[in-house]
């Protein structure tokens, strides 16, 4: 018999097909159940020995009446449903009834209307990832990707659904926008058929196995948050994970997380970790999927605790994880960044210095640079008494001598991404540069108390600049806060963050408390608390700061003003300020550096200002091109004046990405040199 080979291939790729649709179709019956919860007398005592350390050890002596009843009951819908994808408009009237009442409830241990609400939001995000699965068994024929449609992206403008039949039509929405991502991304009909499925089943699984304590603790965190952001109560568990991330024990990608809107958000990069390295990651960036290994299926963590996104991140040291990210800079996107996992070294932690020659009206000044990445201090070595125990302060003192020692005209000490630490490390260091006086005032519930210079010493005499950025933070801000009270030198950068808050941890019966229990106010009386520190000489923008600092977090402390406490400032440098700006400014005006990175802000300002994202593939598809052409045109403009050759596609661009790296640093050395000229001219001394 004669075997038609064309029509038995035919017959072989049939089967197949129909084989591996009815192993898809097979593995899409989730039979996952959740179970209900309830809170335990446990529970009950716990919230009132929480409830009762908050009011008595906050800064803000807040009381619990309807005003924090009212900031609970949001902070806690928000929580749980940040896009209102879940909750329908009538259910939010009727918890709206015990809107003003959550403070009595609570007062007396009464947790009935979180665990209600809970028990909505487990059936309603389970009825919800169980609809998607089931419409994923048969996207292709369901959804149309050709009809004009859009998805609303900016919660502030999202309204609350009147029945299931609205709700269906968001959550169509959102599979409908995670199809088109993964299209975007180049994957084929079976790689997505695979995704959502393993997307589907993860996110059922995980409502499956979400508990009592959960909920227990979620609302918790609204409780304790109402008081500020940086107020949180950490059950037993959920403190050794925080206590592992403090002391950097357990290997990793060395970066801060917290969750907002369902996402994982990255608060700050360690300096000189792992994730830092990469340079491809900002504080602001949204960690949507976590991949092991070079080629491992990526997780889905959107609507992830916590907690399960840094488990997935960890790993031994030297091997790789994937990060599927939505960039702050470019939120109608997506990117994939690999990092090898290590401890963050303490040594590449440790200050470092530098030196460079510049030419200023044909005359030579040597600036030296201290670099601080944090804030460090060895306290068992300090409180044991120890000689040479490890500091940021004995580390510059050293680095100051060596400059010294070459006769630096002039120094410049670098906090850009420093976000704190040792605040006994800030005192010491701005003592090296002023003869004596008040650094830093702490203010509690009770008294306010200021940190003194008393040794009269001073290490440096020169001219001084302190360069600061938007994640230059806490203890930096204490320092750049004291140096510009006392004229001692220019504040050149952005605005800092705008931590100007103290955090103390309480012991419990169960677990710990962080909670705010003072405030940071400069020796002027300003507080650094939101408004941050502001440069006297301001370099472009990086990070946008209504994504990334204090101001951008929920309930954060109010701005305030404190007494001024007596000081002594050295010369007025408001004329020398504004002589240097005028001339950084003409400067500057034309630099390529200067140009390409406004440009590449701008971009991405525009892009964050998105409401909605086109369901329309083809539209998608058009716009994706159209921002990556503009993207191309910035970075062809700038390697053009740079005179190196233009690059056909952005993915060229990942070995010429260190040109730009050091011009805000190569700019603020010409204003050194400046700055030291008019210093002489004006006779400044300090």
């Amino acid at each position: 018999m004669k075997i038609n080979i064309k029509k038995l291939i035919a017959v072989i790729c049939f089967l197949l097909t129909f084989c591996l649709l009815s192993a898809t179709t097979h593995a899409y019956q989730n039979k996952t159940k959740f179970q209900k919860v309830q809170y335990s007398e446990e529970d009950s005592s716990m919230c009132i020995e929480i409830l009762k350390n908050v009011r008595s050890n906050h800064y803000l002596r807040l009381k619990l009446n309807d005003s924090t009843s009212s900031k609970i009951f949001t902070n806690y819908i928000n929580s749980l449903d940040p896009l209102k994808h879940l909750f329908l408009k009538k259910e939010i009237q009727e918890f709206k009834k015990f809107e003003f009442t959550l403070d009595n409830s609570i007062k007396n241990g009464n947790l009935s209307f979180a665990y209600k609400v809970f028990n909505l939001y487990l059936e309603r995000a389970h009825k919800r990832s169980s609809f998607q699965l089931n419409l994923s068994k048969s996207w292709e024929e369901q959804i149309d990707f050709t009809i004009d449609d859009k998805i609303l992206i900016n919660k502030d403008k999202q309204s609350w659904s009147n029945n299931i039949g609205e709700l269906k039509q968001l959550w169509k929405k959102e599979l409908k926008n995670y199809i088109i991502e993964l299209k975007l991304d180049d994957s084929t009909n079976l790689e997505i058929f695979k995704i959502l499925k393993n997307t589907w089943e993860n996110r059922l699984n995980y409502i499956a196995q979400i508990n009592s304590n959960d909920a227990f603790q979620l609302f918790m965190d609204a409780v304790t948050t109402s008081f500020g952001p940086h107020t949180k109560y950490f059950a037993p568990k959920k403190y050794e994970d925080f206590d592992i991330v403090m002391s950097q024990s357990l290997e990793g990608i060395g970066a801060m997380l917290q969750n907002e809107n369902q996402y994982t958000k990255i608060l700050r990069l360690i300096p000189a970790g792992p994730a830092d390295k990469t340079k491809q990651l900002m504080p602001g960036d949204k960690i949507i999927g976590v991949g092991q290994g070079h080629d491992g299926d990526f997780i889905d963590v959107v609507g992830l605790r916590l907690d399960n996104v840094v488990k997935l991140i960890r790993g031994p040291k030297g091997t790789t994880v994937r990060l599927k990210i939505i960039p702050v800079q470019k939120k109608n996107s997506t990117k994939i960044v690999s990092i090898t996992r290590d401890k963050v070294k303490l040594q590449e932690q440790s200050a470092t210095k530098d030196s460079k020659i510049i030419e200023h009206n044909g005359k030579q000044y040597k600036i030296g640079i201290i670099t601080i990445p944090t804030f460090y201090l060895d306290f068992d070595a300090y409180h044991n008494g120890e000689e040479n125990y490890k500091s940021t302060t004995n580390d510059v003192s050293v680095l100051l001598n060596e400059l010294k020692k070459d006769k630096i005209d002039g120094l410049i000490v670098d906090l850009r991404g420093n976000g704190g630490g040792s605040l006994h490390e800030a005192d010491v260091l701005t003592g090296f540069f002023i003869k004596s006086g008040p650094v830093v005032q702490i203010k509690t519930k009770y008294r306010t108390k200021r940190l003194f210079d008393n040794n009269k010493e001073i290490k440096y005499q020169g001219p001084l600049i302190v360069m600061i950025n938007r994640m230059s933070a806490s203890a930096s801000e204490i320092f750049a806060g004291a140096i510009k009270d006392y004229n001692r030198g220019l504040i050149i950068g952005t605005r800092s963050f705008g931590k100007g808050t103290v955090q103390t941890l309480i012991s419990l019966s169960k677990g710990k408390l962080k909670i705010t229990t003072a405030k940071f106010y400069r020796i002027s009386g300003e507080s650094t608390q939101k408004h941050g520190i502001l440069p006297d000489i301001e370099l472009p923008y990086i990070y946008n700061a209504g994504h990334v600092g204090e101001s951008s977090l929920d309930n954060a402390l109010s701005y305030d003003k404190s007494i001024r406490a007596f000081y002594k400032p050295y010369n007025n440098l408001s004329y020398s300020i504004s002589q240097l700006t005028e001339s950084y400014k003409k400067r500057t005006e034309k630099k390529p550096e200067f140009i390409y990175v406004n440009k590449k802000y701008e971009l991405s300002e525009q892009i964050s200002k998105l409401d909605y994202l086109s369901l329309n593939f083809k539209e998608r598809n058009a716009q994706k091109k159209k921002d990556g052409i503009r993207e191309l045109e910035i970075e062809n403009d700038y390697l053009i004046t740079k005179n190196i050759k233009p690059v056909k596609n952005l993915s060229d661009l990942k070995d010429i990405k260190e040109l730009t790296q050091d011009f805000l640093l190569d700019e603020t050395e010409i204003i050194a040199s400046e700055f030291i000229q008019i210093s002489e001219d004006n006779g400044y001394t300090w």
